[in-house]
């Protein structure tokens, strides 16, 4: 992983984990293409599992992406529609949380 995607997986768990999933099929990849010489029915099957299961981790990283694209599009939405009320509210959780680490 280079800097530019730990700096923007490091922000995010969400996007931390889609950027692993994408390591991960890169690597599954690479692994098809090193094994495609080896035609013992063992390799056969675990190449059609793991082409199965990639195709599944593909899938779910790129719903996690729409979905994480949809919250922050309406997060940013809202917050343009009402900014003071959440400048308010982000204050408010701000004191709420200043209150409570400095209780003992």
């Amino acid at each position: 992983m280079d800097n530019a995607e730990f700096t923007e997986a490091a922000g995010n768990p969400r996007d931390k984990i889609v950027a692993d999933l994408r390591n991960l099929a890169a690597d599954a990849e690479e692994l098809l293409k090193v094994t495609a010489g080896d035609l013992s029915e063992r390799a056969k099957e675990a190449r059609a599992r793991l082409n199965v299961a990639l195709d599944k981790a593909r899938k779910s990283a790129h719903q996690w992406e729409e979905k994480a694209s949809a919250s922050a599009k309406a997060t940013d939405k809202l917050i343009r529609e009402h900014p003071y009320q959440s400048l308010g509210i982000a204050f408010g959780v701000g004191v709420l949380l200043g209150v409570l680490v400095n209780r003992r």
